[in-house]
């Protein structure tokens, strides 16, 4: 299988991570959205990343549809979301948080990077990382909840650690949680957050796919 992206994105970065969690091989093509667009379109029109291009030559687009395939490769007692129950549920819930604070996190760079600076509005620009806060707060109550030695869901760790901690690691070093995104005086709100992450970004996975953000310009 061939994984198509960059590992500064933390929606590549997941699938990377849990292909490897998972024992798959693969080769990274380390294509770039911006310089490699044309080389990622011949694979996938979209444009977008991840692209998991099969053995044979069918190619998968959008992590979240990546993951189910992989988990359905390896079978409920080996997925990484759990296949039914209040296990699989909270899984869900808490990945659909996470990436919620993604999105709002991806629109305030766009602001930032592609809106004329003459045209940025910055109600917007509060609201969403208002919105990401929000939902990183309820994530935050999780971890809290589950104390700091604990994953987020049962007694190992779920899809939901991984992409928790690629989403915040992301967050933290592109948009910044600094003190002025009120509520929350810094990464200092989230220390339960904080914990569970630096427990994912010392396993051998998280270490392997560690890339700084490259900041695309404009």
């Amino acid at each position: 299988m061939k994984l198509i992206g960059m590992f500064d994105s933390m929606f590549v970065r997941r699938v990377a991570i849990s292909m490897q969690r998972l024992g798959m091989s693969y080769e990274h093509l380390d294509w770039s959205v911006g310089a490699d667009l044309a080389r990622i379109r011949s694979y996938s029109p979209l444009g977008r990343v991840p692209a998991l291009v099969l053995d044979d030559g069918s190619v998968l687009i959008e992590s979240a549809a990546i993951l189910d395939y992989l988990d359905d490769l390896v079978g409920p007692a080996r997925a990484l979301i759990p296949s039914t129950g209040l296990a699989r549920r909270s899984v869900l819930q808490i990945i659909a948080q996470a990436i919620g604070a993604a999105e709002k996190g991806r629109e305030i760079i766009y602001d930032e990077i592609w809106r004329p600076q003459e045209k940025r509005y910055e109600p917007w620009v509060a609201r969403c990382r208002s919105q990401m806060h929000g939902a990183l707060g309820e994530v935050e109550k999780v971890a809290a909840l589950r104390g700091p030695q604990r994953w987020l869901v049962g007694d190992q760790i779920t899809q939901a650690d991984i992409s928790v901690a690629c989403i915040v690691t992301f967050l933290e070093e592109a948009v910044g949680f600094g003190s002025d995104s009120a509520p929350h005086a810094g990464s200092a709100a989230y220390p339960a957050l904080q914990n569970l992450v630096a427990r994912c970004e010392a396993l051998p996975e998280f270490v392997a796919t560690r890339r700084p953000w490259h900041r695309p310009s404009a």
